[in-house]
């Protein structure tokens, strides 16, 4: 083949996924399983238009001529810049600071939906993926954070992992404010140098986060990253903080309560835990599904309150077999400040979001794969032109009584139509020549047994010595046999 330079290369842009049936499948069933869930704990279906206006989105502002920094945006013909969503939060703050008078109060939603972000593409990071979010919006009690952190674990229980593989990590922003007051910080740039300086306790553990709580750190490069400038009894303190977690939520709490030292703010931090923790009870969520944990920091630096991650627990691979960590699926938190740019009032607000691409790819690193056995339909083999309406018949039937089905409409013989139904995973070849259609029979071939057999299946050995291969049968027993086929795929 010559090379044509009027021809465009074939090629996907960086960050854009191309999924065929088994992600699809795999991600419409948890979306289906979790929004059951959100449905059942009272929670409304909602969703918005992919374009908000620039302006809107508040995280990623215009620069100077065109808000290309975070989003991908366009000019509209009344010169006003519209961006596609890159969450959906800032939609439904739009959404509720326009209609906030005729909504019930609170209003309680989940949403699911692509979102974009301009942004460098890397391993796990996408410019394009799905989301699945659940909010309450007006109301301030720590039981509606409660609500969401149980709506959030029963979501992932649904959506595939039992309890023991995954575990809901919860902190307050205003224990450590508290902290941090008595330690006599003040500054937002120093919480914030602070809260980077935990977040990096996993990697470089007790004592790297130390030197960055302090004057900085100098790794193996010579690299130095200046610190938090903590002295020294504060950066003890933060760090006894981080260790405070237990087995128990009121445990917990109590060695908090120690370390915090009774500031206004901390007290307060830890009333709201306490609630939380009663509400939990109640609803009948253990501490080994949602448990505080004063080191989880990601967030805290816009969440008002409560913050929660869920934490993958699964043994997980990647596709050579080599151990992957998934970490993080999930989090949330308190945003009280979701509608006040609009409208300059606060409005309180709690919610939980997932990626649910990045779900779909722990639950297949860890062996539980929703999309993996997936089928496609039965095929019947084309042995000719002429019997075309007799084949067409036979899918007519099959369609007529729920089963997938189609016709082979290339041009290739026997053989590669044996390929084709193989490559599309179909659960049985119907064969139907010139012999069948005279003598009113039809010919099922069984793919999956045949399947079963070459991965070496042992299994269900009892109703393989019942199930033939192929077989030649009446035309109307095609229904029942059929069947027997696709009850008997695990």
């Amino acid at each position: 083949m010559t090379n044509d330079p009027t021809r465009p290369e074939a090629r996907a842009p960086r960050g854009f996924n191309d999924r065929r049936a088994r992600d699809l499948t795999a991600e419409r069933q948890i979306l289906t399983r979790v929004s059951e869930v959100y449905e059942r704990y009272g929670f409304e279906a909602f969703d918005t238009g992919a374009l908000e206006y620039a302006d809107a989105l508040g995280k990623f502002l215009p620069d100077a001529d065109r808000p290309n920094e975070g989003v991908f945006a366009l000019q509209d013909d009344d010169e006003q810049w519209m961006a596609l969503r890159y969450d959906l939060t800032a939609p439904l703050a739009r959404f509720v600071a326009q209609n906030w008078e005729t909504l019930p109060k609170p209003f309680r939603r989940y949403a699911f939906g692509t979102v974009w972000r301009n942004e460098k593409p890397g391993p796990g990071r996408f410019r394009e993926f799905t989301q699945c979010d659940a909010d309450t919006v007006g109301s301030a009690r720590p039981e509606a954070d409660a609500e969401i952190i149980a709506m959030a674990a029963d979501g992932l229980t649904a959506a595939g992992l039992p309890a023991g593989a995954y575990v809901l990590k919860i902190n307050n922003r205003k224990l450590l404010n508290g902290l941090l007051a008595t330690a006599g910080v003040s500054t937002e740039g120093q919480k914030l140098a602070v809260l980077r300086a935990v977040d990096k306790l996993d990697r470089l553990g007790t004592e790297g986060v130390r030197l960055l709580l302090g004057e900085g750190r100098k790794d193996e490069s010579g690299a130095f990253t200046k610190g938090a400038g903590l002295g020294t009894a504060a950066a003890e303190a933060v760090l006894a903080f981080t260790a405070a977690g237990a087995e128990g939520r009121s445990e917990t709490l109590d060695r908090i309560a120690n370390v915090i030292g009774g500031s206004p703010e901390g007290d307060a931090g830890l009333e709201e835990l306490s609630r939380i923790d009663k509400a939990l009870i109640g609803m009948g969520v253990a501490a080994d599904r949602a448990m505080f944990d004063p080191s989880i920091v990601r967030g805290l630096e816009y969440y008002t309150g409560p913050v929660f991650e869920a934490e993958l627990l699964l043994a997980t691979k990647d596709e050579t077999g080599a151990p992957v960590r998934f970490g993080s699926v999930g989090g949330g938190g308190r945003y009280d400040d979701l509608v006040a740019r609009f409208t300059g009032e606060q409005v309180p607000a709690t919610g939980f979001s997932f990626g649910v691409s990045r779900l779909a790819s722990a639950l297949r690193a860890a062996g539980r794969d929703l999309g993996g056995d997936v089928r496609g339909p039965v095929v019947v083999v084309a042995f000719n032109s002429e019997d075309m309406p007799a084949y067409y018949g036979v899918v007519g039937e099959l369609r007529a009584a729920g089963i997938a089905a189609e016709v082979y409409l290339g041009s290739s013989g026997m053989r590669p139509q044996m390929k084709y139904a193989d490559r599309r995973m179909a659960p049985a070849a119907i064969m139907l020549g010139g012999d069948e259609i005279a003598a009113g029979t039809v010919t099922i071939k069984d793919l999956d047994l045949g399947r079963e057999l070459s991965a070496g299946v042992t299994d269900n050995a009892e109703w393989r010595e019942q199930r033939p291969g192929q077989q030649t049968i009446p035309r109307a027993e095609l229904i029942p046999a059929l069947r027997r086929i696709l009850d008997a795929q695990p």
